[in-house]
């Protein structure tokens, strides 16, 4: 049951602060360096589960994508990530706090990512799972919707995760959903959600029965401490989230994702799956940085 994904590599600095950011002056911080990547987090958490997985990508040819290529084949993960002389890997820079992230980030490499990067990877998998910010950026768009389209050409389960808010906004809901037509099952937050339907932050949660039928496939609704929602547009499942000492919530939601992917490939059905990634998010909290 081999899985793909495919979506950015990073490095990031992250720094846990207590209380509110003094802007313009000093807050202290506990800053720790480490891997990233929405597509590479979730990539070592399925290979954290026995999960046989491949990761599609791009690196640069210096010491931070050397860095960052070890610790992904250290953890399980194949990687058919490409390097670019010259290019100098993506790194995000995440202010953590309150419960909430808030992130810098320069793509570096990952704006190099190709369609012709995910064809022959795509061959043979059971599931390919997409990362959001994949589709978001102009230039490699086209290799999130031919994995996707691929994905659903060979019959093989294809996942998309919405990633992030404030992007969704930027390339809009209803194009977002154009271009993951070809997509069986969807991640989004509340916020995600709302950027997805194009309604306003303040307005009321969308419902996963609504972003479903709007989306055409199987929807998980991530409300963080509030728990998970499945949906197919008829049916609506809902678990709690999982017990945790909230600590970081970097990669909390690639966390998720692999938990219930990889208990739907085991056979689960969606409450157990919610259960399965609502219990794996919760790991991801607990600790510094989005890998296990």
């Amino acid at each position: 049951m081999r899985v793909v994904v495919v979506g950015d590599v990073v490095t990031d600095v992250v720094a846990v602060h207590a209380g509110e950011l003094a802007v313009g002056s000093d807050t202290d911080a506990r800053i720790t360096v480490t891997g990233g990547g929405s597509a590479a987090n979730t990539a070592a958490w399925l290979a954290n589960l026995g999960v046989d997985v491949t990761l599609v990508g791009v690196v640069g040819d210096d010491d931070a994508g050397a860095a960052r290529l070890a610790e992904l084949r250290t953890a399980g993960v194949r990687c058919a990530v490409r390097v670019v002389p010259g290019a100098t890997t993506g790194s995000i820079v995440v202010l953590s706090g309150g419960g909430d992230r808030t992130m810098l980030a320069d793509r570096g490499a990952n704006a190099l990512l190709r369609a012709d990067d995910v064809g022959p990877v795509v061959t043979g998998a059971a599931l390919v799972h997409v990362s959001g910010y994949t589709l978001f950026d102009p230039a490699t768009r086209p290799a999130g919707i031919a994995a996707l389209g691929a994905a659903a050409a060979a019959g093989a389960t294809a996942s998309v995760d919405a990633a992030s808010a404030a992007p969704l906004r930027a390339v809009g809901g209803s194009a977002f959903l154009e271009w993951t037509r070809a997509a069986h099952v969807l991640f989004a937050n509340v916020d995600e959600a709302r950027a997805l339907l194009g309604v306003p932050p303040p307005a009321p949660d969308p419902g996963a029965r609504h972003l479903a039928a709007t989306f055409g496939g199987e929807v998980v609704l991530k409300h963080g401490a509030a728990g998970a929602v499945w949906s197919d547009g008829a049916d609506v499942i809902a678990v709690p989230a999982a017990p945790a000492e909230a600590v970081d919530p970097t990669g909390a939601g690639d966390a998720f994702a692999a938990g219930y992917l990889a208990a739907r490939l085991a056979g689960a059905r969606p409450a157990e799956a919610l259960q399965a990634g609502a219990k794996h998010g919760a790991r991801a909290v607990s600790r510094v940085g989005a890998r296990p």
